[in-house]
This record gives structure tokens, C-alpha cells and sequence, in this order.
């Protein structure tokens, strides 16, 4: 028993004629009638009475009506899912993100995904820093990375979504409160506040960098504290200063801390700390490549509303 001969059992079931169910399947009567004849010689039972007047199902023809049905429609769904499966539009796509600055951009992806491919689950999780996104990539355990990746090892392609910049978090109080832009060597002698160095925080990185860069041999890193808020908290309670991303100040609201920009000439000096997209190289699954195709709007996009 097969689909072809099933189809042709409901189409001379529905219309009780040869004739009109050859031109239902677009074929002619005589190879139509050869296929019902070898379905009832597997089935070893007949299925229509017909004479030259009329056709009629017979019991057996009529207890097979619903199962051929039922076999029918579980093959127009599984043609589906597999059609939507190789067009991208089902499956899920598993995107890890870190930083504030990431949470619009994947609030818009989540929206975007569902107006546009419902068929396709994102399994969204996130990271305190973006270190151990990379290495979860390489592993296959996440199909998208969001984050401030410095530089993508062999196997990972990316992309800028964000342009970003740093700031110095200073406390309302602080001598350089009222400025509207500050040099490293401005605040190379403050106490600082930072993440730990060895969870691969980009701030914390680019801050010793600063400090080495102007022959300080590092930075007065009086505290760390495990996350941005606590770390701005701290700046609020005059413990230190803190270096900190342009995206993250727009995010913040603390009467008690104030964001001064870092001079351009200094942010030349470290590597930059835009918000990149990442995947593993070569083809990506179809609902992968949805994804990246959104993404990738939000790029062009993105250019044009860079943080400034």
C-alpha cells in the first residue's frame, strides 16, 4: 500500500465514478482502475462493487475511507514540516547575548521572529561577559552570540551590530563632575571599580590597557565587584571611579553618578568595544540563517544609529 494508491481509493471513493476521479488525478481511467485493483490484491479484499451503471464502496471499502484519510493528512503534514524545515521557517536557533546594550536589539529580534517566522523558537540566554560565548560557539551549544568580542578565533565569522564607546563613571561630587570629555591621564591616579579581570570583562581589560598605555603600570583598582550595577553603585558611594560603555550610561539612572566621555584620542589606544554578532563559519541551518538575515538588517540598520 502506498500514497499514490491511497489517493486514488478517496478520489473514486468521493465521486463513485472512474471517470470523474481519473480527471480529479489527471490521469486516464484504465491506469486508475489498475491501481485500485492492485490495492485490493494487497488488501485481499475487494473495495467498490461496480458494474456498468454504477460504483458503490463495499464494507471493506468503506472501513478504509477514514484511515486513508488519516495516513493522508499525516503526509501532507510531515511534507510541511519538512518543507518548512529546509526554507528556515521552523526549528529553533539558540542566541546567547551579554550587555544592556544587547537587550533592545534582542527584544527587536524576538519581535521580528515572531511577526515574521513563528514556525521559529529562539532560545534565548545570557552571559554576565562575553568570554565564555565564544567558547560556547566553538562547541556548538549556541548558534548566535550577542556580545564585545575582541577577536574571533578560526571557525567564528561576526559582525558589528552597535557601535559603542567608553566612559568614565565618576561620582556627582567628583573634581571632574561638570566635564564634557576627559583624558586617561585625567583619572590615571583614581581609585577604580571594576569586574574582575578574570571573567574576561572588556571595561576591566581596557582600563589596565589605558593604564599601561600612559606608563602607569596598571590602575588603582581599589575594588571589584561582581556586575555593572554594583560597580556603579559603588561610583555613587564615592569608593572609586569606574570605566564604563556610552551604551551602558544611556541605560542607567543614578542622581549620585556621572558619565564624562573618554576622548576620542584615547579610546584610539585600546581596541574598540562594539557590540558584534557572532556564528560559526560555513552554512548554518536554515532558521540559523533567518536569524543572521535579521541581524543583519538590524546592521544596516545600526550604522546609522550608532551610539554616539
Amino acid at each position: 500500500m502506498n500514497v499514490r494508491q491511497l489517493q486514488a481509493f478517496l478520489a473514486v471513493a468521493e465521486h463513485l465514478h472512474f471517470g470523474r476521479a481519473a480527471e480529479q488525478l489527471f490521469m486516464a481511467q484504465a491506469p486508475l482502475s489498475r491501481t485500485i485493483q492492485a490495492l485490493e490484491g494487497e488488501l485481499g479484499s475487494r473495495l467498490f462493487e461496480r458494474n456498468t451503471r454504477s460504483v458503490s464502496l463495499t464494507p471493506a471499502g468503506k472501513a478504509l475511507v477514514g484511515p486513508a484519510r488519516e495516513v493522508l493528512d499525516a503526509v501532507a503534514v510531515a511534507e510541511a514540516a519538512v518543507s518548512a524545515a529546509v526554507s528556515g521557517e521552523s526549528g529553533t536557533v539558540r542566541v546567547e547575548f551579554c550587555g544592556v546594550a544587547a537587550h533592545p536589539l534582542v527584544a527587536a529580534l524576538s519581535r521580528g521572529m515572531r511577526a515574521d517566522h513563528p514556525g521559529i523558537r529562539l532560545d534565548l540566554t545570557s552571559q554576565a561577559v562575553s568570554r565564555p560565548t565564544i567558547r560556547r560557539l566553538l562547541d556548538g551549544e549556541v548558534d548566535v552570540g550577542l556580545g564585545r568580542f575582541d577577536n574571533l578565533p578560526p571557525g567564528l565569522d561576526g559582525e558589528v551590530l552597535i557601535n559603542d564607546s567608553l566612559v568614565v563613571a565618576v561620582p556627582r561630587t567628583h573634581r571632574l563632575a561638570g566635564s564634557q570629555v576627559v583624558s586617561f591621564q585625567d583619572v590615571a591616579a583614581e581609585p577604580f571599580v571594576s569586574l574582575p579581570y578574570v571573567t574576561g570583562s572588556v571595561t576591566t581589560d581596557r582600563l589596565w590597557r589605558l593604564g599601561y598605555a600612559h606608563g602607569t603600570g596598571g590602575v588603582n583598582n581599589v575594588q571589584f565587584a561582581p556586575d555593572t550595577s554594583s560597580c556603579l553603585a559603588l561610583v555613587g558611594a564615592e569608593v572609586g571611579c569606574h570605566l564604563a560603555l556610552r551604551s551602558v550610561s544611556r541605560s542607567t539612572a543614578n542622581p549620585n553618578v556621572v558619565f564624562i566621555p573618554l576622548a576620542r584620542r584615547e579610546c584610539e589606544l585600546v581596541p574598540d568595544v562594539h557590540l558584534r554578532a557572532a556564528w560559526r563559519s560555513g552554512p548554518a541551518d536554515p532558521p540559523v540563517e533567518v536569524a543572521l538575515g535579521h541581524l543583519r538588517r538590524f546592521l544596516r540598520q545600526g550604522r546609522s544609529a550608532t551610539v554616539a
